[in-house]
């Protein structure tokens, strides 16, 4: 009996892990993702980066915050995914806060974006109970987003009143720009230093953790930027960005459509192995040349 009993155990172990994680696996790239039910006078970028959180929170599992003993344990590439999606959110929060969500730089700052900011850039990976941060148990990563996501839901709603400011100038507009660009630098600068240093490596394990996480970034930018092209419609056609801001957003959308089903980081110049850094950090910075070209227009 303890051996079958035993057999019963390992199969069942067996069986939780891969079945589980595969269950649970879910890069949601979607590119038609967009928030419902926008009231007038409500923003769109406040509404997409709450309907984000929203779906990798409640609707997906948030994965970095899962334990060993979890299935999603097992799980590599959602977690850096969902990553990067976080630390674009952190980053709009953070922009919202100081630039589009106040008058002038001397006003007071909204109450509800300063929660959120705090909220939103939270580390991913707190669970229930975390020794190395407190012995007692404490709000998991996915309350704490959860609470900003309300955050943004409040201020969005006291905006469609008139109770909020939201300041649709474009030097604001730029502002935000320019702190994305400067993201996309830092990640094409991750990418060239892993390049240098594993480059044709065959076991690279680090690689795909830096791909997907880039990729989860440009993917929830990629939502935020075509949000805010509809935000400040009359500042983009006042300065004759129109064009440019479309071509902008899809340079985002194909960066983070990349998904290959395996990463490989080869030579660049190699015959067989592709280097799949390499292609993605071609789009990085491809963006970051379109940020910086709209945002120097922005400042004339």
């Amino acid at each position: 009996m303890w051996r079958w009993l035993g057999w019963a155990v390992l199969a069942v172990a067996l069986l939780y892990y891969p079945l589980g994680a595969l269950v649970i696996q879910n890069v949601d790239d979607d590119p038609q993702f967009a928030a419902s039910d926008v009231a007038p006078g409500e923003s769109q970028a406040v509404a997409t980066a709450a309907a984000l959180v929203t779906r990798e929170v409640d609707v997906n599992t948030w994965t970095p915050m899962q334990p060993f003993f979890m299935p999603s344990g097992l799980l590599d590439n959602m977690p850096n995914f969902q990553r990067g999606v976080m630390a674009a959110l952190g980053r709009f929060g953070t922009e919202l806060m100081d630039q589009l969500g106040r008058t002038r730089g001397s006003s007071q700052s909204d109450r509800d974006l300063e929660q959120a900011r705090g909220f939103l850039n939270e580390q991913p990976n707190i669970w229930v109970w975390q020794p190395s941060v407190s012995m007692m148990p404490s709000a998991t990563s996915a309350q704490k987003y959860r609470a900003g996501r309300d955050k943004l839901l409040a201020y969005n709603k006291r905006l469609a009143s008139g109770q909020a400011v939201f300041e649709r100038r474009a030097d604001n507009l730029q502002a935000l720009l320019d702190r994305m660009a400067s993201d996309t630098g830092s990640d094409s600068a991750v990418i060239d230093q892993h390049i240098i240093e594993y480059a044709g490596d065959l076991f690279d394990v680090g690689c795909d953790d830096i791909f997907y996480f880039n990729k989860g970034r440009l993917y929830a930018n990629y939502l935020l930027l075509r949000a805010l092209g509809r935000d400040f419609e009359s500042v983009i056609r006042e300065k004759g960005l129109t064009n440019a801001w479309s071509a902008m957003v899809e340079t985002f959308r194909i960066a983070a459509a990349l998904q290959p089903w395996m990463v490989w980081n080869g030579y660049p110049d190699g015959l067989l192995i592709p280097n799949h850094l390499a292609a993605q950090g071609f789009y990085l910075l491809r963006a970051r040349t379109q940020l910086r070209e709209i945002s120097n227009i922005l400042l004339k």
